[in-house]
């Protein structure tokens, strides 16, 4: 893998964010039934065109040019992928990514975590929406939580430099769940980060029945002694707390907060080659008809573009999700 510092300057919008971390679907298909997305499992939309290895080399070639040095796999659940492992070798190939991030329900995991660290994996985060056994499989459709665990064990024993776990915050558990993954990061250097509900088209019921503010989760750190700490150029959007007696750490990514958009620094491209300015937009812009070889200058051009475009904020706080039917889409 490429350590040396993106090549171009960072990407910037019409509001002064700067973007040095690319999110990348490379699959829409997932094997949880997850009740806040996939409730029913996953339904097959269209043909399972998504990009290729050579797709995916030269997308991330470009967006390293243009100053992305961080780039994060994600599905549906990416790890379906027979490919997954070359997958991430190009993308820890690719000159100037220092940072190949996967993001995954860890079914998998145990089995091939130390082949996805060896082909160039640097992060991983794990979704893990309960410690408890049974409340997991209720949320998740499935037992699994001691395989999981499992393979978050053996990532740590692979050397992975960073591993982190997300769950969303729901309603019927907020402080037995926080007890949970407190005791759970005591002794491992881990961060466990709640991800607060979110709407998407699909589930308006179960949001409404089962949304949490992040404040809950930020009272509750506050009065447990957990301070925030300072987020990097190229981190994601959640804020960590630090605990004097714990070894890892507790973070919550609250998209209904005032100002959360403010600090955005990712772009995101489906598993089929769009370019998505918002989680929470509509459409995308195509770039995978400019892959071809010989294409370079294009596709960079078109990346610049775009980001013209990129409004100030999402509009959840109206009711609005835009055309995003379920997290799977895009993988959050």
């Amino acid at each position: 893998m490429s350590g040396a510092a993106p090549s171009g300057p960072a990407l910037a919008d019409t509001f002064g964010r700067r973007f040095r971390y690319l999110r990348l679907s490379v699959t829409e298909v997932c094997n949880f039934r997850c009740t806040y997305c996939l409730p029913d499992g996953y339904r097959k939309q269209g043909t399972a065109d998504f990009l290729s290895v050579e797709e995916v080399g030269r997308l991330v070639g470009a967006f390293a040019r243009l100053g992305i040095g961080k780039v994060r796999l994600t599905g549906g659940e990416p790890t379906v992928r027979r490919d997954i492992e070359a997958l991430i070798a190009r993308v820890a190939a690719t000159p100037g990514i220092g940072k190949v991030a996967l993001t995954t329900n860890g079914w998998n995991l145990r089995r091939h975590v130390a082949a996805w660290r060896g082909a160039g994996l640097t992060h991983l985060n794990v979704s893990v929406d309960d410690l408890d056994r049974t409340r997991f499989a209720a949320v998740t459709g499935g037992d699994r939580l001691p395989a999981v665990l499992a393979g978050i064990d053996a990532a740590l024993e692979a050397g992975m430099p960073a591993v982190k776990l997300n769950a969303v915050l729901l309603a019927d558990q907020a402080e037995p769940a926080f007890q949970r993954f407190a005791a759970f990061v005591r002794d491992r250097p881990i961060a466990a980060r709640f991800i607060e509900l979110m709407r998407t088209a699909d589930n308006a019921a179960y949001f409404a029945a089962n949304h949490l503010p992040g404040d809950r989760l930020r009272g509750w750190l506050d009065a447990q002694g957990w301070a925030p700490l300072p987020r990097t150029s190229d981190g994601g959007p959640a804020t960590e707390y630090a605990h004097p007696d714990h070894r890892g750490r507790i973070g919550l990514i609250a998209p209904y907060a005032p100002g959360f958009c403010d600090s955005c620094n990712r772009l995101r491209v489906t598993a089929r080659g769009r370019l998505r300015l918002c989680l929470f937009g509509s459409g995308g812009v195509d770039l995978r008809s400019f892959l071809a070889q010989g294409q370079e200058a294009a596709l960079a051009n078109r990346i610049r573009s775009a980001l013209t475009g990129k409004a100030a904020g999402h509009r959840l706080h109206r009711g609005d999700t835009g055309d995003l039917r379920q997290l799977a889409q895009l993988g959050g």
